[in-house]
């Protein structure tokens, strides 16, 4: 990578924004200042869509955005879904198939259109997401499946994170990705080949930008990738160990503006 980024990614919860959810003054500034010069900020998260307005209200500008781990490329501005690469019906039936077999008392819920909207067995605990018009249960275990979805997400009670991507991911191979950005034991599951760095790849080549001039920031193991891809990858410090063993530089935790104090030593701007 050059002296200057070209592009700069950044990952959403526990990285560009504090623990209770809000985006500091500073960093809001920060993100403003490099779009108003020319810098595409872009913001790749596991997030679905519909999770995107509580951060734009605190940015001056709504910024592009890579969603569901990868599986969704949004542009806020004509609220228009890009590009989408969800799991087709007869592989969430089979994912789900071998994931009852492999783990007893499991239960799932979908992301569907693209993320704007969500479904879960009843049985499937629900921790943020309460918009019953967005989000709701579905009667049978097929009609579950029965749509394209661009996440199955997975819970079996309390489980250690790590240990229950590990089951999974092995249970899926060769057929999905399994990840997970969460401390409770979720596992965030996508079709084959679908992660942060291919859904940013494909951003990055729509706006002719090589992997080479990325800067990119996370925390959990769904950022691995992405920072694996780019020209610079950087942990902030609060992240997962697996993060910090393959970023390039750690800046300071989310809760330190450690993005911002970043993106204004590279850029200059303060």
């Amino acid at each position: 990578m050059g002296d200057t980024p070209r592009l700069v990614a950044t990952d959403i919860d526990g990285t560009l924004i504090r623990d209770d959810r809000t985006l500091s003054p500073r960093t809001a500034d920060v993100l403003a200042r490099l779009t108003a010069r020319g810098t595409p900020v872009v913001l790749v998260t596991g997030r679905p869509v519909r999770w995107l307005q509580m951060v734009y209200d605190q940015l001056a500008e709504p910024l592009p955005a890579v969603c569901a781990n990868g599986a969704v490329v949004y542009d806020p501005v004509r609220d228009e879904v890009l590009r989408a690469d969800p799991l087709a019906p007869q592989h969430l039936a089979e994912v789900a198939e071998r994931l009852r077999a492999e783990v007893p008392g499991i239960s799932f819920a979908v992301e569907i259109l693209d993320s704007r909207e969500m479904r879960h067995e009843a049985h499937y605990p629900l921790r943020w997401d309460a918009d019953h018009d967005l989000i709701r249960p579905v009667e049978t275990p097929e009609e579950l499946l029965s749509l394209p979805a661009v996440k199955l997400l997975a819970r079996a009670g309390e489980q250690d994170p790590d240990a229950f991507v590990a089951l999974i991911g092995a249970a899926v191979a060769g057929l999905a990705e399994a990840t997970h950005s969460s401390s409770s034991g979720l596992v965030e599951i996508s079709a084959a080949g679908v992660t942060k760095a291919a859904g940013l790849d494909w951003y990055c080549d729509r706006v002719g930008v090589a992997a080479a001039d990325v800067l990119a920031f996370g925390d959990m193991p769904n950022d691995v990738p992405m920072l694996s891809w780019a020209g610079r990858g950087v942990a902030v410090a609060n992240a997962h160990p697996a993060v910090l063993a393959v970023a390039d530089e750690v800046t300071g935790a989310n809760s330190e503006d450690g993005v911002a104090a970043y993106l204004e030593k590279v850029f200059g701007v303060d």
